[in-house]
């Protein structure tokens, strides 16, 4: 699954377009590396988000098409 739409679906970002954005300035990290909006995103992997003076990670635990809202959290991991 894309990076832009994971981030959605799991609701790290709410909306994907500001998923989209925050790849294109460098702010999403997957596994250390700075990560466009169309990197695949897969079971095991770290995503960091930088969101100004505060940063989150959290490991991706599932990937799935569309999930409901209260599920969501279940797709990823805090660190």
């Amino acid at each position: 699954m894309r990076l832009d739409k994971y981030l959605k679906v799991s609701r790290l970002i709410k909306r994907r377009t500001v998923a989209n954005e925050a790849c294109d300035n460098g702010r999403v990290l997957l596994n250390g590396k700075a990560a466009r909006a169309s990197a695949e995103v897969k079971p095991g992997d770290v995503i960091e988000i930088s969101f100004g003076n505060r940063s989150v990670k959290a490991e991706v635990l599932a990937v799935e098409e569309t999930v409901h809202k209260e599920a969501a959290g279940e797709l990823f991991r805090y660190l």
